[in-house]
């Protein structure tokens, strides 16, 4: 069974939101210095690369990372091509989203360039997130920094999102992921006071 990595790799000068903190790795010791070890370390925002989204991100009353529910992260999730569209609306996704899918993957393929931050995205319509519940869906991955536009302050999809129990998982990289049915592993950290965490996703042919 093939195995795509589905993360976005982290090393220094990785995009990021901007103005947000920049993620920066080093050596902390170097063998030559300690005698015996490397140890690096980094600092980096929670929302850098590929990542899951807290409700607590958006909203001061929401879970943080360490009460999301795991089994959310691990099992059979659906990749939808959605690239060339505006916004993801129910118009597109109507024939291709079936009853009982409780993990959906929105390639879009807006992000061409990961070098850089991309100054568009394609959104999901509010409006899409009762059919996605409607559906049984309780997780959404997109390949993309954000599931809203990135200057949206309202973030309506997020609190939509929210309202019907739908989690959230972006920064993927689904470029070479055909569209169809997958096993799905992105654990995010047990970070207990995170309002979001960084995760190595992976698919799995079925």
């Amino acid at each position: 069974m093939k195995l795509f990595d589905i993360s976005m790799p982290l090393y220094n000068g990785v995009p990021g939101w901007p103005g947000d903190t920049p993620y920066h790795f080093e050596l902390a010791w170097t063998k030559e210095a300690s005698g015996s070890v490397n140890v690096g370390k980094m600092e980096m925002s929670n929302h850098t690369g590929t990542h899951v989204d807290a409700p607590y991100h958006f909203n001061n009353e929401g879970e943080k990372v360490i009460d999301l529910p795991l089994d959310l992260y691990m099992g059979p999730a659906l990749v939808i091509d959605v690239s060339g569209v505006e916004e993801i609306t129910v118009e597109w996704i109507r024939e291709k989203l079936v009853d009982g899918t409780k993990r959906v993957l929105f390639k879009t393929k807006c992000w061409q360039d990961r070098t850089v931050f991309p100054e568009k995205i394609v959104p999901i319509s509010p409006a899409a997130v009762p059919f996605l519940y409607q559906c049984g869906v309780q997780l959404i991955g997109v390949d993309m920094p954000s599931v809203d536009q990135l200057d949206s302050k309202e973030l309506g999809a997020h609190h939509a999102l929210y309202k019907h129990n739908i989690h959230i998982l972006e920064g993927l990289v689904l470029d070479d992921v055909p569209e169809g049915d997958y096993e799905l592993i992105a654990l995010p950290l047990p970070l207990k006071d995170g309002d979001g965490s960084p995760v190595r996703a992976v698919l799995r042919e079925i």
